[in-house]
Order: C-alpha cells, then structure tokens, then sequence
C-alpha cells in the first residue's frame, strides 16, 4: 500500500502537470511533419515515393546533437533552458502557417526546404525540453515523468493527425496550417510562467568543453565496448516501429478511408490505449525497474505491428482499423515509455542537453534515413509485407537487452 501511495504521489505534482506541457509542445510540431504534411501531400496527387523521401526533411532530428553543446554553453534571456525554449517556440508559430501559401505540385521543392526549417526548430525544442525535464524530475519520478511527457506528446498528434484532417474536409489548407500553429500557444505560455531549474554543477564554462566532455563522460562511464552497444540498442529498439508508422495516413487512405474516417476513428482510437499503455508503463516501471520493462513493453510493442498486416488483408474495415490502431497505440505507449526513461537515467545532470540530444538523435534516424526507404519497400513488397519485414526489424533491438539491460538487473545504473 505504501508503494502504490507513493506512486500516486509522485504522480499528482506539479512538476508532472509541467511534464504534460513539455510532451505537448514538443509533440504537435513532429506530428505536423509525419502525419499531417503526408496527408496534405498525398491529398493533392504527390505519388508515395516523393512522400517517403520527404522523411529526410527530419534529418535535423538526427543530427541535433551538433548543435546542442550551444544549448548547454549559452544563456540568452529567460535563462539557459526557457530562453532557448522561447525562441524555438516562436519560430515554430510563425514557420507552420508558411506551408499555406504553398502548392503541392508547383511549389515542392519549397515545402520540403521550409519543412526541414521547421524540422530544426522543432529538434532545437526537443533539445532544450528534454534537458528541462531531466533537470526537473527527481530520479525517482524519471520513469512516471517521462511517461507522462510521452502520453501528452502522443495526445498532441490529435490535432494534426484527427483535428486537422477533419477540418480539412472543410476549410481551405491555409486556415488548417494556421489554426494547427496556434496549439503551440500552451507551450509557449508554460515556458513563460515555469521556473528555470537550479543548475547544480555550473554550465560547462567554454564551448569546447560543452562539446567535448559530454562524449568524455559517457566513454569513461561505460567503456568503449558498452558505450557502442549502447548507441546501438538506442538505434534500433525502435525500428521496426517507426518504419511501420512512417507512411500510416497514406496507407490508411489507400485502404479507402477517408479523411474524415481517419480524423475520428484511426486517431482516436490510438488515445485511450495510448494513454492507458503509457499510464499503465509508468506504474509498472516502478515495481518492475527500466530493464525488465523494456523487455516486457518492447515485446508487445513488436507484436503490434501485425495489426497493420492484418488491416493490409482486411481492407477497409472500421473495426479492424480501429483494433489495429488501439493495439499499435497501447503497445508503443508502453515500449516508448520504458525507452524515455531508459535514456534520461544513461545522461549525466551536468551535460544533459547535450547527451540527451545524442541518444534521442540516434532513436530518430529510423524515421529519417530508414523511413526514406518505406515508400519504395511498399511499392515492391505491397502493404501485407511491408509491416512482416518490419516486425522482422524490430528483432535486432530485443536481442540487444541480453546486453544492456539484462533481465536479471531490475534497475540501471
């Protein structure tokens, strides 16, 4: 009774309502780019191969690690991480709406420029609130945190992914792109009104140091050997996942759902067990520990994936896609869980932006460089096959928890 006391504890805080507003603002803008853009783009006639290169545009999430040392070095107004988070908040209000003065067939070149724009802004957000949040948290409420954050983000693909698409069926494009940048508003006031977090050990005092010592520490933490395994567990956990989600609204669509069908039915019915997965995760984190966890979550997270096969055979049925949907939803809202908190409890508080900004680059080069692919894949495999050969790439990532996090070892660190 004691333990489930202060499970409901850690979760009833205000920095856990903070968490809410990070996963949010950090969500929509992505949400904009996989779900929202393909949906506009495939809408208009761009076939699924221009669509599929378009997941180059997230290159930035990637790469953000670059650039993060400066996130870690310099202080701008506000303070080191709600400065940071201002500009980039800003810059994703006014950059969303531009995609409305543009043609999908005239102006293409355009929108993939301007989306790789706002593919940097949003990975410069990323950097900064997953700082924020590590900075924020107890280690104790790193697991619920994080879970917490990941729901809301998930909760944010609604209203590019539901709200949206349904106003799309009724209003001109324009006014869909800028009522979907005004959900950035929420963000922007948290940044305004929370507090900078204490900063225990000083920021790194050169740039260099900013750059350097954050791959330093990690190195002589680990050991060569186990930093690369890793790196590597990072990478490929979620594969299979993310390519299986890469193309979801065209697939939809071309399973002759409508865009209204899709705003109310396929995301929807990813909420509830979206939610309930990830609340679910949290709270059985905390007796099960990170390891445990991710081999538990990740399993059924992999098994997910055949919904979208099935739904391949099935066609156009509202029911399975609604059975697919919820099973995929639930499935990654567990796996995703245990993998954010896997990743905050490998940083270190004194080079947060950067390290976090490293392991969340090399989760999301599945969505960048192995998503590109997706459109061919499909084009050569068909859609059945497609998401086999996907639940097949998830395998790698399960085989590596022998290593990195061994079931017998409850808890890292």
């Amino acid at each position: 009774m004691k333990n489930n006391a202060s499970v409901w504890q850690a979760m009833l805080n205000k920095r856990m309502l903070i968490c809410v507003f990070t996963g949010f603002s950090s969500g929509l803008p992505l949400y904009f780019l996989i779900s929202l853009l393909p949906a506009w783009l495939r809408s208009e006639g761009v076939n699924l191969k221009a669509i599929g290169l378009f997941a180059l545009i997230s290159l930035p999430f990637t790469w953000k690690f670059l650039w993060a040392p400066l996130f870690d070095r310099y202080t701008p107004p506000l303070g080191r991480r709600r400065g940071w988070l201002l500009i980039s908040q800003i810059l994703l209000l006014c950059s969303i709406p531009l995609f409305g003065v543009l043609n999908p067939v005239l102006d293409i070149w355009s929108i993939a420029y301007l989306a790789a724009v706002v593919a940097f802004f949003s990975a410069s957000q990323d950097i900064v609130l997953d700082a924020y949040r590590r900075e924020l948290l107890l280690d104790i409420e790193l697991g619920l945190g994080n879970v917490i954050h990941v729901n809301a983000y998930k909760i944010a693909g609604l209203v590019p992914g539901s709200l949206s698409l349904i106003l799309a069926d009724y209003m001109p494009w324009h006014s869909v792109f800028l009522i979907t940048a005004l959900f950035m508003l929420p963000g922007l006031a948290m940044t305004i009104f929370v507090k900078e977090p204490a900063l225990k050990d000083g920021a790194p005092k050169t740039l260099r140091a900013a750059v350097t010592e954050p791959f330093h520490e990690f190195i002589s933490r680990h050991g060569w050997r186990s930093a690369m395994l890793v790196l590597s567990f990072i990478f490929f956990y979620k594969l299979g996942d993310s390519m299986a989600t890469a193309l979801a609204t065209p697939f939809y669509l071309d399973m002759g759902f409508s865009k209204t069908e899709i705003g109310l039915i396929a995301k929807n019915a990813g909420l509830w067990p979206s939610v309930i997965g990830g609340l679910l995760g949290g709270v059985w984190m905390v007796k099960l520990g990170i390891n445990r966890a991710l081999w538990v979550f990740g399993a059924v997270q992999m098994l997910a994936i055949l919904g979208f096969a099935w739904l391949a055979v099935a066609g156009h049925s509202l029911l399975v896609l609604g059975i697919a949907i919820g099973a995929e939803a639930f499935g990654v809202g567990l796996g995703t869980a245990a993998f954010v908190a896997y990743i905050a409890h490998t940083t270190h508080p004194l080079y947060t932006a950067t390290q976090f900004a490293l392991f969340t680059s090399l989760a999301a080069v599945p969505r960048t460089i192995a998503n590109a692919a997706t459109g061919y894949l499909v084009d050569d495999l068909g859609w059945r096959n497609f998401f086999i050969f996907c639940f097949l790439a998830a395998i790698p990532g399960m085989l590596l928890l022998f290593k990195v996090a061994p079931w017998e070892t409850k808890d890292n660190g």
